[in-house]
């Protein structure tokens, strides 16, 4: 089956492939803010090479073409509260719509609904943390056996406080907006992560800005059983190229994380 490239009843962007084997597992990815900042973007940059599954890229809330902002330099710039308006919101929308979404794009795809394959989650910056979200919340009701995160935002506080010179004015944290960012802290709940069984691969490049790379050494430091984490050389953030134009293929970067993705997925899943 060719790629399809559509939306959701409910409106959210995706693009999907389908994997040789009908119960091969199936992975839900979303893509950063940085480039790529699209599906069709983040199957170019991550595809899985080599690894038999049915991929399902599904757009971020609030980005893309659900925003009214062009580009997220735009949305910095606008004065919008970047937790309480912003990321917080992505995140509640992209929990909520994960289960029709995933039911939908199946059926698209011709998968049997009532199949057992194991669902794989992976993101890549707000993506990840979307993913990590995801996972904490449906784990169990959707069987989502691995999480694999790229230069992942595991804590939110940090990278807003980082964006100080980005913003009209530095971020005033409020009861409303510590809230959200303790509920966004996948360092604190990075057991919540594993506790069913999950395997989670957090993959970090070594040149990424410090809220992400310290956020990435805090989880390396619990020594938690189940998180696996490896580093990428000379990697900065964004996995494509600025600026982000359509059809550009995969990057050397984007081809080094896509690599140890795959090696990883194909041990844990035996393939």
């Amino acid at each position: 089956m060719s790629e399809i490239a559509d939306v959701t009843a409910a409106g959210v962007p995706f693009v999907a492939r389908r994997a040789a084997r009908a119960k091969a597992p199936v992975v839900v990815a979303w893509h950063l803010l940085d480039p790529p900042s699209t599906p069709a973007g983040m199957a170019t940059a991550l595809p899985l090479a080599g690894f038999d599954a049915h991929l399902i890229y599904l757009g971020l809330p609030r980005s893309g073409a659900r925003t009214e902002y062009e580009g997220f330099e735009a949305l910095l710039e606008s004065g919008v509260d970047m937790v309480a308006d912003f990321f917080g919101p992505l995140h509640d929308e992209a929990v909520v719509e994960f289960p029709a979404a995933l039911a939908e794009v199946r059926e698209r795809l011709g998968l049997d609904v009532s199949d057992a394959s194991p669902v794989i989650v992976l993101g890549g910056s707000a993506g990840a943390s979307v993913a990590a979200d995801v996972l904490a919340t449906h784990g169990a009701a959707h069987d989502i056996r691995a999480a694999v995160l790229v230069n992942p935002m595991l804590r939110l506080r940090p990278m807003i406080d980082a964006m100080a010179g980005f913003l009209p004015a530095p971020y005033a944290w409020s009861t409303v907006s510590d809230a959200i960012a303790d509920r966004l802290d996948f360092v604190a709940r990075a057991p919540e992560l594993v506790a069913g069984g999950a395997r989670v691969l957090i993959v970090e490049g070594d040149a990424d800005e410090p809220a992400f790379l310290d956020a990435v050494g805090a989880v390396e430091e619990l020594g938690l059983a189940g998180v696996d984490v490896q580093y990428v050389e000379g990697a900065e953030h964004a996995l494509a190229d600025w600026p982000e134009e359509v059809g550009v293929p995969q990057n050397d970067i984007a081809r080094k994380y896509d690599a140890i993705a795959v090696e990883w997925l194909r041990g844990v899943f035996a393939v």
